[in-house]
């Protein structure tokens, strides 16, 4: 591996350096070299922050991408900004075009081109994909879900680590505050770039970021740790769930019938989720549909009625369920 460059050398103290190995490591389990460490780099100071992080702590074995998606015509000068500094390092960048559908949530949009592209780009060149999501991410979307009245598994913190297609994605600053990694790109002497739509209130994360800032008695890493607690009773409801659905449902090539007895109603709750999409991916169905009638799904089935969602049917007989393809509709 070779040497680091003489500008980590000087802004980044070991402690901070080990640190983000002990971070990151804990996520892969495995110390970047052949198997290299991917980072998405858009400029912003967080992002760059990871970049000086991840150069220092494992030289040679980290390559980085920029995501233009087609949304700013800055975006190609801010590639550029972010290839410089990857040159500078001799760490290997692309930038990944692509265009956001000007049809539904932007930022949505913007969310699923981006990791399509990181995922393709990734393929074959590296184990990990590390983005920059950091603490006061964690308590913004806290915050935004718990407004829309989201339960255990929207309030829950972004998971640490997840598949991405061939790779795993990884988010080892999590626990690191914006504040921190802004002053150590601040003292790198690097002018990070400055996302407008950050600070725009046309979108909710930007109301909430403001908020946070102004709201002393909303301390952003109280709400990440209570994220965080939230992701561990998440990920216990899901083993609860998947070792349930193993005991109680039976799935056919007709649908899928469950017995619901005993079970506490998130549980219930997370097994009618399950039969819908079951039915669903078994006859080729697409789409979002999760966030629409399965409350008042499941309190037809808990009252012994019958309900229809996403084109699925089910049924309470004997306190059985019964989930099938629902009937096409007839047209008059």
């Amino acid at each position: 591996m070779q040497a680091r460059s003489a500008s980590d050398r000087l802004t980044l103290d070991p402690a901070t350096v080990a640190r983000f190995r002990q971070d990151l490591l804990a996520l892969t389990g495995a110390e970047p070299g052949d198997q290299r460490l991917a980072l998405a780099v858009s400029g912003g100071p967080d992002s760059l922050a990871l970049l000086l992080l991840a150069h220092a702590a494992f030289p040679g074995a980290v390559v980085a991408a920029t995501v233009d998606h087609g949304l700013r015509p800055e975006a190609a000068e801010e590639a550029a900004l972010v290839r410089g500094l990857c040159n500078q390092r001799d760490v290997p960048h692309e930038t990944l075009a692509g265009t956001v559908s000007a049809s539904g949530n932007l930022q949505q949009g913007a969310r699923e081109l981006r990791y399509a592209l990181l995922a393709d780009w990734a393929r074959g060149r590296a184990s990990w994909i590390a983005t920059a999501h950091q603490q006061d991410d964690v308590a913004e979307t806290f915050l935004m879900r718990a407004r829309r009245g989201a339960g255990v598994g929207g309030l829950a913190a972004m998971a640490a680590a997840r598949p991405l297609a061939e790779a795993l994605l990884v988010r080892p600053l999590l626990g690191w505050s914006r504040t921190e990694l802004a002053e150590l790109v601040a003292r790198a002497g690097i002018a990070p770039v400055r996302d407008p739509s950050n600070a725009d209130p046309r979108f909710d994360r930007a109301r909430i970021r403001a908020l946070l800032g102004e709201a002393e008695d909303l301390p952003a890493d109280r709400l990440a740790s209570a994220a965080r607690n939230l992701r561990d009773a998440e990920d216990a409801l899901s083993w609860a769930a998947e070792r349930e659905w193993a005991a109680r449902a039976l799935v056919e090539a007709g649908g899928v019938t469950l017995d619901p007895a005993g079970l506490p109603r998130e549980l219930r709750r997370r097994l009618a989720e399950r039969a819908v999409a079951s039915v669903r991916t078994a006859h080729g169905l697409h789409g979002d549909w999760r966030e629409t009638g399965l409350d008042p799904l499941l309190a037809a089935l808990d009252a012994g009625g019958s309900g229809t969602l996403a084109e699925v049917i089910a049924r309470t007989k004997a306190g059985i369920w019964r989930f099938e393809l629902a009937p096409p509709r007839r047209s008059h």
